[in-house]
């Protein structure tokens, strides 16, 4: 295992290569022929989420589902309750959705803000999106809206001094109460 390296803000950082291949959507292609075992879900891991639970493969995380766009736990979160709002529709770029979808992704920004603060009084929220890898999208093939909550010292000494970012909940527990308050 490698050490942790110092970079010039101060912070370590734990390597996790073995991340890069949810990031890239890796299907264990080599580019010779397709394995035998080869994944047959889509690449896009917010594309593997449908409408249709039952056609569904990757939704353990999903708050709730609309007509034409969804609401999922991130699952590697800034913070306790940090959703995401996207349409089911791979598209990378706001401009590509169409006024129905526009709609949706809206209303379910609108809707999760309700949840949220019902779940946990968080003291103030970030909310948007990154367009494009270069502004932070390690996803940006798939127009995906962040919603995090913030509270007030939540970037405590651990994320400062220790470079680690503490979540009190688990993720299905998070994702439990979210749906429960959005009814």
């Amino acid at each position: 295992m490698n050490p942790p390296v110092t970079g010039p803000d101060g912070l370590d950082r734990l390597w996790t290569p073995h991340r890069m291949a949810y990031v890239r959507g890796d299907t264990g292609d080599t580019g010779d022929s397709a394995p035998a075992h080869a994944d047959p879900r889509p690449a896009c891991p917010f594309c593997r989420i449908t409408a249709d639970p039952a056609t569904s493969t990757d939704d353990e995380l999903v708050v709730v589902r609309g007509r034409t766009a969804y609401v999922v736990l991130n699952l590697y979160p800034y913070n306790p309750g940090h959703l995401m709002v996207l349409p089911y529709r791979h598209v990378a770029d706001y401009l590509d959705l169409d006024d129905e979808e526009t709609d949706e992704v809206t209303a379910l920004t609108k809707a999760a803000l309700r949840a949220i603060r019902a779940v946990s009084q968080p003291h103030a929220f970030n909310v948007g999106l990154n367009l494009g890898g270069a502004a932070g999208g390690s996803l940006s093939g798939h127009l995906h809206q962040h919603v995090v909550p913030r509270w007030s010292g939540d970037a405590n000494f651990m994320t400062v001094i220790g470079g680690t970012k503490t979540l009190p909940q688990l993720l299905g527990e998070t994702r439990d109460l979210l749906a429960a308050a959005w009814q």
